[in-house]
């Protein structure tokens, strides 16, 4: 069994608090420090759990590829899609500029 990961200061929690620019009040120090304590914890046992004789998994259960192969199937014709746009140009759709750079 491992040993207990030390106890979380108010001091680390004030430092996380800073380093995530987030304006916490002296209660929220106590309350997040006890919370951040059990996260770790469970954290901890998780790691006690795992052996080496477990492959690291993503999912519960085994997963192949369900992608389709791909394949070469008719499509809309860029003038039937262009046909019902409110406004075209050089063969694409136009819309509004919205990020302020120049064409």
């Amino acid at each position: 069994m491992s040993a207990e990961p030390a106890p979380i200061t108010r001091d680390e929690v004030a430092h996380l608090a800073r380093l995530a620019r987030l304006a916490v009040t002296d209660e929220e120090l106590d309350v997040f420090a006890g919370q951040l304590e059990v996260i770790l914890g469970a954290v901890a046992r998780v790691g006690e759990v795992a052996a080496e004789d477990i492959p690291p998994t993503s999912h519960a259960v085994p997963l192949q590829n369900v992608f389709r192969p791909d394949e070469l199937r008719p499509s809309l014709e860029q003038e039937r899609a262009l046909a019902g746009a409110p406004a075209a140009e050089d063969g694409r759709f136009r819309v509004p500029q919205i990020l302020g750079e120049e064409a």
